[in-house]
């Protein structure tokens, strides 16, 4: 069935019936991409017949829809002319695992992050109203995402300004009640019929015109109604704020889905649609473990098993080391925005279950926590992605920097990260953290400088800034660890050529490098730059003072990192003639690809680089010479030029000898 969906007008031409048929063979269709390519499985499993109903119901040719975060569109994809674009999943050149305006007419905004769609959606909603247009606009939202703090504001901005749009609750976390489900889905029939409307106003007027108990009546009425309503149905606080609430809706049965939505159409203001799924539907191993399931790497279908050893990464020696640190530190704790495996706190969340604290997709929430927590002398650490950081970078400001508090802030999954893309590539934390006074900023270059910066920071009682990169450290461990003090750079290897300064991930990249420009002839001298702020002016100013040529390489953006710090150094210091070139990702959002592949593509890769110090090298060497020629062919014009002076003023002193004996011989 599937090989002959080729957009939604095919799929509006099935049975229910053939769309059962299609959606078990949607789910293995994904399946077996996402175990080959890695990606969000579980999710996209869980929302199967819901997009089915969706695109059967809506015709979004002229209707809109934004998912929220965008992770669950695979199904969308496949029925919107990308089915076998889909096996081009998170690769180079290939389709996004999220929605993407450029990449097909369906995809109406860009998502990435959890909790913006009703926002979006609202605005969408909001300009077809002034426009003067006709129709339906819809924001898809996860039970999870609904506790972000811009999703309760969007919802409360709907519910105020009645504006007609649909919100589809996709509930996969409660269980599916038969009887209460099957009475709302009654109770919603009920609400939403004219007639019920109608009776309803005409029983009001007659009732309130009954001298002096009218009016008490219907309060007493609307009192009682509301009771039952909130024994019956869970979600009125939804009713409350002023949306038609409908549902609890089975979201793998079709014909309830396409009946509800059909329902949501011929509602005049704001609705919210409760579908209650399951994450993982169909593949019974991703069923069991949802959240290993949510974003998966290749994988053996048969056992779930990864097709990659997963060894030793940041994230488990960062949260090891934390609970090393809170065993002899009672002020520690940690928090964490739903990331709790990610950022590798489980082990923490086992041993100190009261020092720990979830707050779900709330990454403000986390960092307004963390500063209330550190003014009472605690010492909060929060591990978030580099990417949700800059959800929450007036609480960075506002409440921990200003007040100068000794919150640590671990950035974990800086740097690129590959397969999810542009919305996920943790490129700007360093250019955005650096503006910001009072924090210390750093980044280790492996396991054993993560350990200790960690230990460092919790001694600082200051804010502190540790990124650090998805995945492993380098293969071939460092000879040397010095001490980690504040604000001192680590010299690796000396050199006279050329200064090396790097940090983080790519201070391994620099060794490397230097090794290979040795066997050039070119000697260069590497620093593990380690604080990014406050940076060690005397080791870097006396490295660039020598070598008069410098390098800066990191896994950030151009704009504001460690480049921009080098060359602000160079200016402050009045280090002359010095010549500096940095290498970095560009001022643009990164696509989707392998890590190796987008450092080959920016010219980030020890091969690259090398090749480039060379030319760079050479091209200086070859202007000298041209300089020295130059020289030498100035010389060698001034002396000609001076030796014929000198001739002619030879001659005309013995022209001048010759007259003067010639006018004596006269007398």
């Amino acid at each position: 069935m599937l090989e002959n969906i080729n957009s939604p007008e095919d799929l509006k031409k099935l049975s229910i019936l053939e769309e059962q048929k299609l959606a078990e063979e949607i789910r293995q269709y994904i399946l077996d991409i996402v175990s080959k390519n890695g990606g969000h499985l579980a999710s996209n499993l869980g929302v199967v017949e819901l997009t089915l109903a969706l695109h059967n119901v809506f015709d979004f040719k002229k209707d809109k829809i934004v998912w929220d975060v965008g992770h669950q569109t695979y199904v969308h994809k496949i029925l919107t002319g990308r089915r076998e674009a889909l096996k081009t999943l998170r690769t180079l050149n290939g389709i996004a695992g999220f929605p993407k305006t450029n990449e097909s007419a369906y995809d109406f905004f860009n998502t990435g992050h959890s909790s913006t769609s009703i926002s979006a959606a609202l605005g969408m909603a909001r300009a077809r109203d002034l426009k003067g247009e006709n129709y339906s606009v819809l924001a898809m939202i996860g039970d999870g995402a609904l506790t972000g703090g811009m999703a309760l504001e969007a919802l409360n901005d709907v519910g105020y300004s009645k504006t007609k749009m649909t919100i589809i609750l996709n509930d996969n976390e409660m269980s599916i009640s038969p009887n209460i489900g099957g009475l709302n889905m009654l109770l919603s029939k009920l609400r939403t019929k004219k007639m019920y409307t109608r009776s309803n106003v005409i029983m009001k007027k007659r009732i309130s015109k009954i001298p002096v108990i009218g009016k008490p009546i219907i309060k007493m009425v609307q009192v009682i109604k509301r009771s039952i309503k909130q024994l019956i149905i869970p979600k009125m606080f939804f009713e409350d704020i002023g949306f038609t609430y409908l549902g609890p809706v089975d979201g793998h049965n079709l014909e309830k889905l396409q009946s509800i939505l059909t329902l949501s159409k011929q509602i005049d203001n704001p609705v919210l649609i409760h579908v209650l799924t399951k994450k993982g539907k169909g593949y019974e191993i991703a069923e069991k473990n949802p959240d290993k399931f949510h974003a998966t790497g290749p994988f053996d279908i048969k056992t779930g098993e990864s097709k990659k050893e997963k060894g030793k990464d940041y994230s488990k020696v960062f949260g090891d080391k934390l609970v090393e640190l809170a065993k002899k530190n009672e002020k520690i704790v940690a928090i964490t925005a739903s990331m709790k495996d990610g950022t590798g706190l489980t082990r923490f969340s086992q041993e100190f279950p009261d020092r720990f604290f979830d707050i779900g997709i709330a990454e403000q929430h986390a960092l307004g926590l963390a500063a209330g927590m550190a003014i009472d002398g605690m010492i909060p650490v929060i591990p978030i992605y580099s990417s949700f950081y800059q959800r929450g970078y007036d609480q960075v400001i506002h409440d921990i920097a200003l007040q100068n508090l000794p919150v640590i802030m671990c950035v974990d999954r800086a740097g690129i990260v590959g397969a999810d893309g542009e919305t996920h590539q943790g490129t700007l934390d360093m250019a955005f953290f650096r503006l910001i006074p009072n924090l210390t900023i750093l980044a280790p270059k492996d396991f054993q400088e993560l350990e200790d910066m960690l230990a460092f920071a919790v001694d600082l009682k200051r804010p502190v800034v540790i990124r650090y990169p998805r995945g492993g450290e380098n293969k071939e461990p460092f000879e040397k660890h010095e001490k980690i003090e504040e604000g001192k750079a680590e010299l690796l290897k000396e050199g006279k050529d050329i200064s090396i300064l790097t940090i983080g991930k790519t201070v391994a990249r620099g060794i490397k490098i230097a090794k290979k420009l040795q066997n050039r002839n070119i000697d260069a001298e590497v620093i593990n730059v380690r604080f990014l702020k406050p940076l060690d002016v005397e080791t870097i100013k006396n490295s660039i003072s020598k070598t008069k040529k410098v390098v800066t390489i990191e896994d950030g953006t151009i704009i504001n990192g460690l480049g921009t710090a080098i060359k602000e150094l160079i200016v402050d210091n009045h280090i002359e003639n010095v010549e500096i070139k940095a290498y970095a990702y560009p001022d643009k959002f990164i696509q989707h690809g392998s890590v190796d592949e987008l450092e080959n593509i920016y010219h980030l890769d020890e091969d690259s680089i090398v090749e480039d110090i060379q030319k760079y090298i050479e091209s200086e060497l070859e202007e000298k010479k041209e300089e020295e020629k130059l020289n030498d062919s100035e010389d060698n014009y001034k002396d000609t030029k001076a030796e014929e002076v000198k001739k002619n003023n030879r001659h005309k002193n013995k022209k001048n000898k010759k007259v003067k004996m010639g006018e004596m011989k006269h007398k």
